[in-house]
């Protein structure tokens, strides 16, 4: 399938890949953000899916479809079960602002792409060329993690991080191996799972699940 037709699709799945990455820093309500990482679990799936069929690989499609399962239906259905928990749903003193972290985005995108030069001058034409977007949700993840008050939030960013990593790993490789691909996924799977009984026992013992108030009420 390789061809103008195959990259304009590849194009647009990584452009929707980013954009969802920027979309989260931008909204604060909880459920929106689910809702963005779950647009992004599709737009990956796209990605994994269009170099799965240009290779051929029928291991590549099965990560592919591993992937979609996982990062587009699981995932974001647990964080809701999480979510249901939550009395308000909504990030309502994020560490820094709406304006400041869209700009932060713009910054971490071009480093981005200034960091993955040297890998897009390696990497074949033209899935190394869209590598730069994987680091670039990877960092926004970072940032995502550190700047925000609420775990589901926290627990985004790090889903942001796992998800830029795989997408480097997709772009740069042409595919990883199954089996590293399903081991990193049940990890994450279990860190969503200890996520929900965490906030379940958070919200029995305290009502809230705003980790700068646990910590006021540890130094106290």
């Amino acid at each position: 399938m390789s061809g103008p037709f195959h990259t304009q699709l590849l194009n647009l799945a990584c452009g929707l890949f980013v954009l969802t990455a920027v979309g989260v820093l931008w909204r604060r309500e909880l459920s929106a953000l689910i809702g963005l990482l779950t647009v992004q679990g599709v737009a990956l799936t796209g990605i994994a899916a269009l170099l799965a069929v240009d290779v051929g690989s029928g291991e590549a499609i099965a990560v592919a479809t591993g992937v979609g399962i996982l990062k587009a239906v699981l995932l974001p259905l647990l964080l809701r079960r999480v979510l249901r928990r939550v009395p308000e749903a909504r990030e309502t003193a994020p560490l820094v602002n709406v304006s400041a972290s869209l700009l932060a985005a713009a910054a971490l995108t071009l480093l981005a792409y200034a960091a993955a030069r040297p890998l897009v001058a390696l990497g074949p034409e033209p899935t190394a060329h869209a590598a730069p977007v994987g680091i670039a949700v990877l960092l926004i993840g970072f940032f995502l993690a550190t700047t925000r008050r609420r775990a589901i939030s926290q627990i985004i960013g790090v889903l942001l991080i796992d998800n830029g990593i795989a997408a480097v790993a997709f772009l740069a490789t042409g595919g990883v191996p199954l089996v590293m691909e399903l081991g990193v996924s049940v990890d994450l799977l279990l860190a969503v799972l200890v996520l929900q009984v965490l906030t379940t026992r958070l919200q029995a013992a305290f009502g809230d699940t705003d980790l700068d108030d646990l910590r006021e009420l540890h130094d106290r």
